[in-house]
């Protein structure tokens, strides 16, 4: 807005004393203040109103108009609450420095005219923040995306001076405007993630408010169609594979024009982010064509001819062989009558992309580097995701049995979105096979994840994964024990120490689990309890009599373990 408009609203009460000449100046801000040097915290084009409680005497004026004009500022306005008149030689200086004066009458508040000039001025940032958004909308729509989502991002914090941030919903920083300064801590971003997440599967309508701390977020979904509730099976089929865009600000507050203009910039980045999905369609086919291969008990010089197509696109600079892994993961819905592999696969290749921004992490960007992290290939066939997962080769003399995605580490910093995308109705369960050297290893390492990921699924949990260590384990047996013998064995065991702890409540499964899981020792296990050693061994004593086990043998603490596991 020009200062000539402060002259022509009536409400403001503003009486120039000085400057007509300059009335055709911008004004891009508003700062009140009394410090006698204020310079620091102006940065140019402000109006500047002041109570004068700087000025002690005459010889103060002109420091402090020189002051102003070296940082820039528009105008300076004084007000005459205090002192009555403006001071004769502040107008002096003022006209000897070509600053605009105007006097504010004694009835009109500084917040009112603060209101006024905030209000024109972001008006006019949004219509122009509008106009270029329109722009960059058109152009990549027409062409190559000039930058990414990150262009748009500096806009919002140039024009609108707004920090904000696209993420995943597993938490990773997709992008972040330069304004906005340095990256959201992890943990920031997996609760924002989770917080998201959570409220669209409720059905709230975005954006959606958060605090964390002393700092308000507002959270607009991306590509997820708009303000316009969507169904429940559609928000299944999506949650975990949107954007959002998170900004500091309470929204909550804001005009329609500006939320329509935020709705706007969600579209406009959901642009990029089909364009990134798109760039993922070759490896998908290649990952594909692998699959099927390696399924159909194809020929190894067959899959190995494959494979060294697959190599240079999936990741450059690896040579002719890299060592290869394979992920597999699963996405069930309670009640679910579609196939969820599509939805398994967007999960897994974010999952795999790499961990949120300044986490620990130990997904594939660990493992093979950052600059190939969207280098994966997914694949899925029927409600299962299979991932084809390149790395570098390792010496001749390791199997690579430690290399690559460890499945515990895959999932650790996102755990906490995606359980929050599941609800009470979802699962994500997940299985990773051993680093691999050739073709002839790829349908052993594809069985070897899947029989991984029923490991996973027999455990509680909505997000569980497993790997290839666990399954030279007793766990790798329990998930393929079928389930009316589970019942039956833990039920002969079990049943008899469960009703008597229902009737006496005397706490004998408790005891089991704490006496096995301290390898038997009395003394271990009765500091664990805070038990004496005596009313331990009566303890056991009565498990023992009620199963008609020793737990001294062998044999029977081994099958109260199993059966302790499976229950």
């Amino acid at each position: 807005m020009r200062l000539r408009a402060l002259l022509d609203t009536d409400a403001l009460g503003l009486k120039l004393l000085g400057g007509e000449d300059e009335l055709n100046r911008a004004v891009r801000g508003v700062m009140t203040t009394d410090l006698r040097d204020p310079s620091r915290y102006l940065s140019g084009g402000e109006l500047v109103l002041t109570g004068l409680a700087w000025r002690r005497d005459a010889a103060d004026s002109e420091p402090f108009v020189r002051l102003l004009v070296q940082a820039g500022v528009a105008a300076l306005a004084a007000g005459e609450a205090e002192l009555g008149d403006v001071p004769e030689d502040l107008v002096v200086a003022c006209a000897r420095h070509r600053l605009p004066l105007f006097a504010v009458h004694e009835s009109v508040a500084f917040a009112t005219i603060t209101e006024h000039v905030v209000r024109q001025v972001s008006g006019e940032r949004a219509g122009d923040l509008a106009a270029v958004v329109d722009r960059h909308r058109r152009m990549m729509t027409s062409g190559p995306a000039g930058g990414g989502p990150d262009v748009v991002l500096d806009l919002l914090g140039s024009d609108l001076d707004l920090r904000a941030w696209v993420l995943s919903p597993t938490g990773r920083l997709v992008a972040g405007s330069k304004a906005a300064g340095p990256a959201l801590p992890a943990d920031a971003c997996a609760r924002l993630a989770a917080e998201h997440l959570s409220a669209t599967r409720s059905g709230r309508r975005g954006p959606h408010r958060v605090i964390l701390g002393s700092t308000t977020y507002s959270l607009f979904p991306i590509g997820s169609g708009g303000r316009a509730p969507r169904s429940a099976r559609d928000v299944r089929e999506t949650v975990l594979s949107d954007w959002l865009l998170a900004v500091e600000a309470d929204a909550g507050d804001w005009a329609e024009e500006r939320l329509d203009l935020l709705y706007g910039v969600t579209q406009l980045i959901a642009v990029e982010r089909d364009r990134r999905d798109a760039a993922r369609t070759v490896r998908r086919r290649l990952a594909q064509e692998v699959l099927e291969l390696v399924q159909t008990g194809a020929a190894p010089a067959e899959i190995a001819a494959r494979l060294r197509v697959a190599a240079p696109v999936l990741l450059p600079g690896l040579g002719a062989a890299p060592h290869w892994q394979v992920v597999v993961a699963r996405v069930d819905w309670d009640g679910a009558g579609t196939e969820t592999g599509p939805v398994a696969q967007a999960l897994l290749e974010e999952i795999l992309v790499g961990p949120p921004a300044g986490s620990p992490g130990g997904g594939y960007a660990q493992a093979s580097g950052p600059e190939h992290a969207d280098r994966i290939a997914v694949a899925h066939t029927g409600d299962e995701a299979i991932a084809l997962v390149p790395l570098p080769a390792v010496s001749a003399e390791h199997d690579g049995s430690e290399t690559g995605v460890l499945a515990d580490a895959l999932l650790e910093s996102v755990r906490s979105p995606l359980t929050a995308g599941l609800d009470d109705d979802g699962r994500l369960t997940l299985g990773v096979s051993a680093a691999v050297h050739s073709a002839e290893g790829l349908r052993g390492a594809l069985e070897e994840a899947r029989h991984a990921r029923r490991v996973a699924a027999a455990r509680p949990g909505r997000v569980c994964a497993a790997g290839h260590q666990e399954l030279a384990s007793h766990v790798l047996l329990l998930p393929f024990v079928p389930d009316d013998v589970r019942r039956a064995f833990t039920a002969r065991l079990l049943d008899p120490l469960r009703d008597y702890d229902r009737r006496h409540r005397a706490e004998l499964i408790p005891t089991l689990e704490a006496f096995l899981d301290c390898d038997g020792s009395w003394t271990r296990c009765a500091t664990r309890l805070h038990l004496h050693v005596n009313t331990l061994r009566y303890r056991v004593g009565r498990i023992e009599q009620l199963t008609s086990r020793d737990l001294s043998r062998l044999e029977d603490k081994l099958d109260f373990f199993l059966a302790l596991r499976m229950s």
